[in-house]
């Protein structure tokens, strides 16, 4: 759902923010504003409910949510037809080793830790997915 509006009628990917720590979100705005339209929710029912509502082209989601953590809203996001092929990107201070595995076999598209550091491996991450959904016309 790439939109046009504040970039000039440019088309722009719109991104969902699923985060609820308010720091962290202002942070992903920082890095994101001018390149993305970002719509942001701060808990799983929000997230699924507007996602449904209004699908974004990419999802960055973080895994320790309060009531439905990041590993269900994920699990419900491929469960769901009209959901299912949205890139998903873990946003997690889940470090540890094999933590990384652990969210791509669950079937996030990417994870990137927090906090961040170099925005750019999260920008990189982000574009290599939504270039894969358009080339996949999703």
């Amino acid at each position: 759902m790439a939109g046009t509006g504040a970039h000039g009628g440019v088309a722009v990917s719109t991104v969902a923010v699923v985060e609820d720590n308010a720091d962290n979100r202002l942070l992903l705005q920082a890095i994101l504003d001018g390149l993305y339209d970002v719509v942001e929710y701060e808990n799983g029912i929000d997230a699924l409910a507007g996602l449904s509502a209004n699908l974004p082209d990419l999802v960055l989601l973080d895994i320790s949510l309060p009531g439905m953590d990041g590993n269900e809203i994920l699990a419900r996001i491929r469960a769901d037809e009209h959901l299912a092929g949205l890139p998903v990107i873990a946003l997690t201070a889940h470090a540890m080793a094999g933590d990384r595995e652990k969210y791509l076999s669950a079937g996030f598209n990417d994870y990137i830790t927090k906090p961040i550091v170099d925005e750019q491996l999260l920008l990189n991450a982000m574009e290599k997915w939504l270039a894969a959904k358009n080339t996949r016309g999703l």
